[in-house]
């Protein structure tokens, strides 16, 4: 779990709330609340009352603006970087493997770590003072790594991710809608905060094995690897030849076998609201 106030951790109803609480530095990330971030989505994984995520910074001047310059003092060789970003790959890997559905609520500044973040969220909100990207090309002169590319050229594409990078501009709230970095666009933090929590809650309710079988799908679907392709998800549509299964057999199965497919079929039939149970 988060090492310091540093990264909050909140439950109700279901719902998880993230909050990075560095508002006096625009919630710039340390790597202890990088490393509270990977502690938080174990705890979310093996919590079965948690059903959706909302990550968020305080205040309303940052979601988060990046990671804190003065994490990288330390830096002497080229392992240094790549243990950087094998770790940075772990953070976005917790938030993108979670089988719950995770809300990025921004507002304010949301560059760098925090955009990356953003991008390993299923759903991103935004307020209308928003400001997104990776200005690295004209701050510090790193790089984003394979898996970083990977989730947003599968958001905004190739294209729009060079133009980001290339130019170092910040995307405003309406153009990320545009382009869809974002899906939402609300008018300040108050509405910000409201709008996620409705959300969340909707998806609560929803059947999460479902939720769960498309975020998986659409993962393998991007590519585990990042770099190359994902041989079980090469080719969805080949016919089995010796009873063999096909990629996503699994997750059909995972469905449709469930007690809860059961339930869905029989609350419809009976024109009721259905239990479900993620069983």
């Amino acid at each position: 779990m988060p090492h310091s106030d540093e990264l909050l951790f909140t439950v109700a109803g279901g719902v998880a709330r993230l909050t990075l609480n560095r508002p006096q530095a625009r919630n710039a990330l340390t790597f202890g609340m990088y490393q509270g971030l990977i502690d938080a989505c174990a705890r979310i994984a093996a919590d079965g009352s948690v059903k959706a995520v909302i990550v968020t910074g305080a205040g309303d001047k940052a979601f988060a603006a990046g990671t804190d310059i003065a994490q990288f003092r330390s830096f002497a060789t080229a392992q240094d970087a790549i243990d950087y970003e094998r770790f940075m790959d772990r953070v976005m890997g917790a938030l993108e493997h979670l089988s719950v559905p995770t809300i990025a609520a921004i507002a304010g500044a949301c560059t760098g770590g925090g955009a990356a973040i953003a991008a390993a969220c299923d759903l991103r909100v935004a307020t209308r003072d928003a400001r997104l990207g990776f200005p690295i090309a004209r701050t510090l002169g790193n790089c984003l790594s394979l898996g970083n590319l990977r989730r947003l050229s599968a958001l905004i594409g190739p294209a729009r991710v060079k133009d980001m990078i290339f130019t170092a501009r910040l995307v405003g709230a309406e153009e990320a809608l545009a382009i869809g970095l974002v899906g939402e666009v609300v008018a300040d933090a108050e509405a910000l905060a409201t709008r996620a929590t409705e959300l969340a809650t909707l998806m609560a309710g929803h059947a999460p094995l479902t939720l769960r079988a498309t975020k998986e799908g659409l993962r393998r679907l991007q590519g585990e690897d990042a770099g190359g392709q994902d041989t079980a998800a090469q080719d969805t549509t080949r016919q089995d030849t010796m009873g063999q299964d096909r990629p996503g057999d699994d997750l059909i199965r995972l469905c449709y076998t469930s007690a809860d497919f059961r339930e869905g079929m029989e609350a419809f039939l009976g024109k009721r609201p259905p239990n479900w149970t993620g069983r």
